[in-house]
């Protein structure tokens, strides 16, 4: 964890930029654009990539990853330009929090694997293309997203030490948390065996 030697008042500043940015729900901007429907009556009614899939349509769940993993690092590197690594580190878990529990949509918010994934790519560009990878291969042998998601946050910590980025430690451990914290029931239907498979209905 970097030195927080900024005044707390621009802290809490970049804290409300970055909640702000993570709060802005793409899958739903996106399948609306698209009129594809009421996201959150689609599927598991989640606001992430995995639910807009559900819609048939790969390209509006395509955006809707790269959206979400973008505002986690726009709200990373935008904080570390302006001011530096302790206001990165602090805008880019506010913006976790923005697209888990965003005040606009009553709270209920998405996983945050895409956001996640953005912030790791913004903070340490070797660990978040890890663990990139590592959601990846898990998906392609799986087709499970939620295991996917689940493996990337678990070997993040890895990837942090085995590529030298241990300022991020701190910060990833408790993103990793959060992520196993909001994929809870899909931990509980994994161990049932009763997880859907990407491409299959909810």
């Amino acid at each position: 964890m970097p030195l927080m030697d900024t005044p707390i008042m621009l802290l809490l500043l970049w804290a409300v930029i970055g909640y702000l940015l993570g709060s802005i729900p793409f899958g739903i901007v996106v399948t609306q654009r698209l009129k594809l429907g009421n996201l959150r009556e689609i599927g598991s009614g989640n606001i992430g990539a995995t639910n807009v899939l559900r819609t048939g349509n790969k390209g509006a769940a395509a955006a809707t990853l790269v959206l979400d993993g973008a505002k986690g690092a726009v709200a990373v590197l935008l904080a570390r330009w302006i001011t530096g690594e302790d206001a990165a580190q602090l805008a880019g878990l506010a913006a976790f929090l923005g697209h888990c529990y965003p005040v606009w949509l009553g709270f209920k918010g998405g996983k945050g694997v895409a956001t996640f994934l953005g912030i790791l790519l913004a903070l340490a560009p070797p660990v978040g293309l890890a663990a990139c990878a590592t959601w990846a291969v898990t998906v392609a042998v799986t087709r499970i997203s939620s295991m996917g998601a689940l493996m990337a946050a678990a070997l993040s910590t890895l990837w942090v030490f085995a590529l030298g980025h241990p300022r991020v430690f701190v910060l990833g451990v408790i993103l990793t948390v959060l992520v196993f914290v909001r994929h809870r029931e899909n931990i509980w239907r994994i161990k049932a065996g009763t997880e859907p498979k990407i491409g299959e209905k909810k």
